[in-house]
This record gives C-alpha cells, sequence and structure tokens, in this order.
C-alpha cells in the first residue's frame, strides 16, 4: 500500500478508493507544458487524484 508521508512535519495518510476499496497508488502524469505532477490512482481504473499535500507541500511515497 502507497504510504505518503511529510517531510516536514512526520505526518502520514493511507488513502483507499471510494468505490472498490483498493489501495491508491502511487503514480504521474506530466501535464501539456510538461510539468511532472504526482497523483494516487485507483489499480482498478477508478479514477486519480492530486496526491495528499501537508505543511505546504506534496507528501512523499512510499511503498510499506
Amino acid at each position: 500500500m502507497a504510504t505518503y508521508e511529510c517531510l516536514v512535519c512526520g505526518m502520514s495518510v493511507n488513502a483507499a478508493c471510494g468505490k472498490c476499496g483498493a489501495p491508491l497508488v502511487n503514480a504521474s502524469i506530466t501535464k501539456d507544458d510538461g510539468t511532472i505532477v504526482q497523483v494516487s490512482e485507483c489499480p482498478n481504473g477508478h479514477g486519480k487524484i492530486k496526491s495528499p499535500q501537508c505543511c505546504g507541500q506534496d507528501m512523499i511515497c512510499s511503498l510499506k
């Protein structure tokens, strides 16, 4: 399962899909301007969200 952790305060979070309950997995998308954005997505194709933020920055993902 992907666990997102804040490098500033140490807060961590696990996320799951609301439709099927599967743990979200870490991924990234590349925007038209070339910017890479970290996202969390359902492994069963139910969609993706912008990865969580804490203390004003993206939380870092590690697999646990």
